[in-house]
């Protein structure tokens, strides 16, 4: 790609196409959360960009070498701009092998700003990228934060807001901010299309959601709370049974006793992809769980990501357009496979074959 700095012209349109995204999609959810808008005015110079926290950032011209702050950012910034990426958040998973270019294997991996909070801000620094993105849920540090990692590195330093009901004004206002507005609008259109079925989806099933739990852990003995971050999904599609004082937003979610899982007894259970799906069968505790004897239990596929959670970042659409299809097929109209296909080609820039597809899939739907 030509690196380019913003002529005023070019600059006015950024900053008109990051005013006009602030708008909710078309047909979204009144009580859906929309993330906050994010603008540029030009300079001779540059740019500046005021981020979802309300940051104003000063940028030398459009960026053409980006690096993520975390994993959730990673994933998303790869959709859009992969050969921008001069850097990553987290190795990819040897699942990606066959998905994710083998040349994105090559780039230097810094580490992340949160979870793991082990990012190596001297190696960062020293690929001299034009712009460090963090992208996801809003804490609140992270204005203090990103303000910091920007004084440490010297390198400009944004935050874009996003969750389920805003991933469509998102890729829009990443778009806009790295001059990839044609592919940020096919993404962004094929979030607004899922979402807003997904939506329609669940009006017509009501209260006749599944009561279900979505489980971690070797033993199974961890779910995804209701209420946090990472059960966005599932709250969301299902009666999320995993009500506690206390949810905690991270991967590893909440962990409870065997005893609660069969108070709450759910009709239909998700495991994780290295949980004990394939012996829940044998386990003499996980036997009685009224799920697993009628046989209404899948896995969450994980190649190259979770389509559920960990991290909480874009390919849970693949959760919208797999789950659905599985707990409520009367009332969906599509081909999931169809589909599933057509996000790997565009998130992933990568076309399946009827093999990867079979693997991927694997537990994913009801016998």
């Amino acid at each position: 790609m030509r690196k380019q700095c913003l002529s005023l012209l070019t600059a006015a349109a950024l900053c008109l196409q990051l005013c006009a995204c602030a708008a909710p999609a078309a047909g979204a959810s009144a009580s859906a959360p929309a993330a906050q808008s994010a603008s540029a005015s030009a300079g001779q110079e540059g740019f500046s960009f005021t981020d979802d926290i309300g940051r104003t950032v000063e940028l030398a011209a459009q960026p053409e070498r980006i690096v993520p702050a975390a994993p959730l950012a990673q994933i998303i910034l790869f959709a859009i701009a992969p050969d921008k990426l001069a850097g990553l958040s987290s190795e990819w998973y040897d699942s990606a092998r066959g998905i994710i270019g083998e040349q994105y294997f090559e780039l230097p991996v810094f580490g992340g700003l949160y979870a793991s909070a082990d990012l190596n801000v001297e190696e960062l620094a020293a690929v001299q990228p034009d712009l460090i993105i963090d992208i996801g849920e809003e804490k609140d540090s992270s204005v203090d934060d990103l303000d910091r990692l920007q004084q440490q590195t010297g390198i400009p330093t944004v935050y874009i807001s996003a969750d389920l009901a805003s991933m469509t004004q998102t890729f829009r206002t990443l778009g806009a901010l790295l001059g990839e507005e044609e592919q940020a609008e096919k993404l962004a259109s094929f979030c607004e299309r899922v979402y807003q079925r997904t939506l329609s989806i669940m009006e017509q099933v009501g209260d006749d959601k599944a009561d279900a739990l979505y489980v971690i852990g070797d033993k199974g003995l961890n779910v995804l709370a209701k209420g946090s971050y990472h059960a966005e999904l599932l709250d969301l599609l299902t009666n999320n049974l995993a009500v506690v004082d206390t949810p905690l937003s991270k991967g590893t979610g909440n962990e409870v006793s065997m005893e609660q899982i069969s108070l709450w007894d759910p009709s239909f259970v998700i495991f994780a992809p290295d949980s004990i799906y394939d012996t829940a069968k044998q386990d003499p505790s996980w036997s009685q769980i009224d799920a697993i004897v009628h046989n209404n239990y899948v896995r969450v596929p994980d190649a190259p990501h979770n389509w559920m959670s960990m991290p909480p970042s874009v390919q849970r659409y693949l959760g919208l357009i797999w789950l659905p299809a599985v707990l409520y097929p009367e009332y969906c109209d599509y081909d999931p496979e169809e589909e599933i296909r057509e996000y790997y080609e565009l998130f992933y820039h990568c076309e399946l074959t009827q093999e990867q597809y079979r693997q991927i899939t694997d537990g994913a739907f009801l016998e």
